[in-house]
């Protein structure tokens, strides 16, 4: 007997497992042959704090001490690597670049805004007759997303985690005050199933009996072109344009730098999975108290995965918000899957 059954062994899954093992009996279960197989190896993550809804840069202003310092023997690699962000503006964006300058100052970016002459210091490629002005953010950092997995991984398994991969689990079954789950020819049973599927929450709910939350999985394509000979470019920061497919924005790339693309190296799609509104789930389902929702992390998972194992570990154990984390302004009922049972009472029928 467990005390958690954590399913979906991805980034959040991980994560959460590694934190609740630090006082309790947990397994961790994954359906494919390796953690992370989906969204979370399918990510070239960047730490920005200006990115995602309120309650995401709450919670990655809450992950960055980790990020920055992780516990002894967590990684032997560092987390972080300094990159930067440089948003890029025609004429007929400068609108657009203006009010996106507002709002992430509002998020606490570190942002300044750039002249042509200043952004080609930094990306030297760049066509001076595409660019009308640029905004910069120095706060932005490449996450090495493998080596955050597998140090959750190590972290819960140097706690005692039993991890379980390969193996697709039976559908939950609830009897005796705890859910039961048959995984590779034996039964594992806790009273609180942690429910991290990624886009598969929904379907995993529904086999458990609870109603699904309306969490949709959105595709992102990414892809690695080879820099025109001669030219470094690990020193550049990110560029930002459009969220685009690779064919449009090989086009993008082509008028806004002045290099060629001659070919595409390598290309793939992820799943980026959103609650309705766009903020995390964690907590307690309404109707089936022991079964425990961690999911709709969308694009933001890998930079605010320590504050929300942490914040999700302390729900499931019937805790408090951890102080560091509510002192970014993150409650309990912000990110409750309870919101979206209130807001279809209110819209039903009178």
């Amino acid at each position: 007997m467990f005390d958690f059954i954590v399913v979906g062994a991805g980034m959040a899954g991980a994560s959460v497992a590694a934190a609740l093992a630090s006082t309790a009996r947990v397994a961790l279960i994954e359906a494919e042959r390796q953690p992370g197989f989906h969204a979370t190896g399918r990510s070239a993550a960047l730490f920005v704090p200006s990115y995602g809804s309120a309650a995401f840069r709450a919670l990655t202003r809450a992950s960055a001490a980790f990020l920055r310092a992780p516990p002894e023997h967590f990684s032997p690699y560092p987390l972080l690597r300094p990159r930067g962000a440089l948003y890029l503006a025609r004429a007929d964006q400068l609108e657009r670049l203006q009010a996106m300058l507002h709002e992430m100052r509002v998020a606490d970016g570190r942002l300044e805004m750039l002249s042509v002459e200043a952004a080609l210091t930094k990306v030297p490629r760049l066509r001076p007759g595409y660019l009308a002005a640029a905004l910069y953010e120095s706060d932005v950092y490449d996450i090495d997303v493998a080596a955050l997995l597998q140090g959750f991984l190590r972290l819960g398994k140097s706690r005692g985690l039993r991890l379980h991969v390969g193996h697709r689990c039976s559908a939950p079954e609830w009897q005796d005050a705890a859910w039961h789950l048959r995984v590779d020819g034996e039964t594992l049973s806790a009273p609180v199933l942690v429910n991290a599927a990624g886009a598969w929450a929904d379907e995993l709910a529904i086999a458990c009996g609870a109603a699904p939350l309306g969490l949709r999985a959105m595709r992102r394509t990414a892809a690695l072109i080879d820099a025109p000979e001669g030219v470094t470019v690990d020193a550049w920061p990110a560029v930002y344009a459009d969220d685009l497919m690779v064919s449009v924005a090989i086009e993008r790339i082509e008028a806004a730098l002045d290099f060629e693309v001659r070919r595409v190296g390598h290309s793939w799609a992820g799943l980026r999975t959103f609650a309705p509104d766009r903020n995390p789930v964690i907590g307690f389902d309404t109707r089936l108290p022991a079964l425990f929702w961690c999911a709709g992390q969308g694009g933001y998972g890998i930079q605010s995965a320590p504050a929300c194992a942490q914040l999700a570990a302390a729900l499931a154990r019937g805790a408090a918000v951890p102080a560091a984390i509510a002192a970014e302004g993150v409650t309990a009922e912000a990110v409750s899957p309870a919101r979206f049972t209130a807001q279809a009472a209110a819209s039903a029928p009178g």
